[in-house]
């Protein structure tokens, strides 16, 4: 009986590890098929996944604001990967170029005259001129006698200058404006741009106001005929001239003067009083100007006592009508980035961050960029 006992129970246990193995094997399999389902589903998907074309934008144009055109692009391309190729070769050539097409983007201090609208609405129809900062023009000057002492200038006599009414340094209408002062018998060297420029716009516009002989004779425009002495190209141009010639004056946007640290004269305003060019002088010659819906306004001889009276606001040109989908989304994004996060690049560069006038204007204008009838929406 022992051994038939012994017999029942080897099989009984026999069976139960027979039935234990079946229900390992089974678990087994399902647990191997649920981990191995995942990488089923996801296959598919990793293979059909497609990145948007990355572009590129060209622009060109101002000198004037190319310090902080540099900058900002530079600083797009960081947090974008978007490259924004811009060539500072005036406003002129700036204005020319996205006319003809060449270029993405224009870049000008200067307003467009109506010949130059109606060419380009003629090529590719509206152009759209986006605020991006405003500058004041310094007036910098190479005057080894003069050593710290800052020199005072008013608009007239600084007309006179560049009508070569006046031409040496210690003429009486220069000694009177700065008793005190070590003016030698020097002659002025009077620099100007030789190529088309906004800052030229700006600078001329300004002694218009002032000088009715410079007005009748020369006028306002980004190309003028200059009563004489040299040109120099760009705002660089212009500043190295005046550096390397004892004697000389020129104009240049005040970036320029602060790079090189060149000295810049006080400029009497419409109150009469000298002002040096800064950041709050420029900021202050905006206050209160009633702006356009197109911003195109000029802010030169500001009534505000505080305000430096040669300041330009700077535009970028950009065609209402886009006829490239990715890069008119990519154009409006950087107007957009600009307006907003990119004017933290100004005040470093001392160019004044836009006014909150300027810059929901500037908004409504970036809203009505389109692409085949339809708006591209900044992201």
């Amino acid at each position: 009986m022992f051994n038939k006992f012994n017999k029942k129970r080897l099989i009984v246990v026999t069976s139960l590890l027979l039935i234990t193995a079946v229900i390992f094997t089974a678990c087994s399999s399902t647990t191997t098929t649920t981990t191995t389902q995942p990488t089923l589903t996801t296959q598919p998907i990793s293979a059909t996944t497609t990145s948007l074309p990355i572009v590129s934008l060209t622009g060109a144009g101002s000198t004037f604001g190319a310090p902080m055109y540099t900058k900002m692009f530079a600083a797009y391309d960081t947090l974008t990967g978007i490259q924004v190729n811009y060539q500072a070769v005036g406003s002129g050539a700036g204005i020319t170029a996205i006319t003809n097409g060449t270029v993405d983007f224009g870049a000008s201090d200067a307003i467009m005259t109506s010949a130059q609208d109606a060419a380009a609405q003629a090529n590719s129809g509206p152009i759209l001129a986006i605020p991006t900062t405003m500058g004041a023009v310094a007036i910098s000057y190479n005057i080894p006698s003069l050593g710290n002492y800052q020199l005072k200038l008013t608009g007239a006599v600084l007309a006179n200058i560049y009508l070569k009414n006046i031409t040496y340094w210690d003429d009486p209408a220069i000694t009177a404006l700065n008793p005190g002062a070590n003016l030698l018998h020097t002659a002025i060297a009077v620099v100007h741009r030789s190529d088309g420029s906004g800052t030229t716009f700006i600078f001329t516009n300004y002694l218009s106001q002032i000088s009715q002989q410079w007005s009748t004779q020369v006028g306002n425009a980004t190309s003028v005929s200059w009563p004489g002495d040299l040109g120099g190209s760009g705002s660089a141009g212009v500043a190295a001239d005046v550096q390397q010639t004892p004697g000389a004056i020129g104009y240049i946007e005040l970036a320029y003067a602060i790079q090189n640290k060149m000295p810049v004269a006080l400029m009497q305003n419409s109150s009469g009083n000298y002002i040096a060019p800064s950041l709050t002088s420029a900021s202050a010659a905006a206050d209160g100007v009633s702006l356009p819906a197109n911003t195109l306004v000029m802010i030169t001889n500001s009534s505000n006592p505080d305000a430096y009276p040669i300041v330009g606001f700077t535009w970028l040109l950009v065609y209402q009508n886009q006829n490239d989908h990715v890069k008119g989304q990519e154009m409006v994004n950087l107007l957009w980035w600009m307006l907003n996060s990119g004017q933290q690049y100004c005040a470093p560069l001392t160019y004044p961050t836009l006014p909150a006038t300027a810059v929901t204007i500037a908004e409504a204008e970036i809203n009505s960029i389109i692409y085949n009838g339809q708006p591209l929406q900044h992201n």
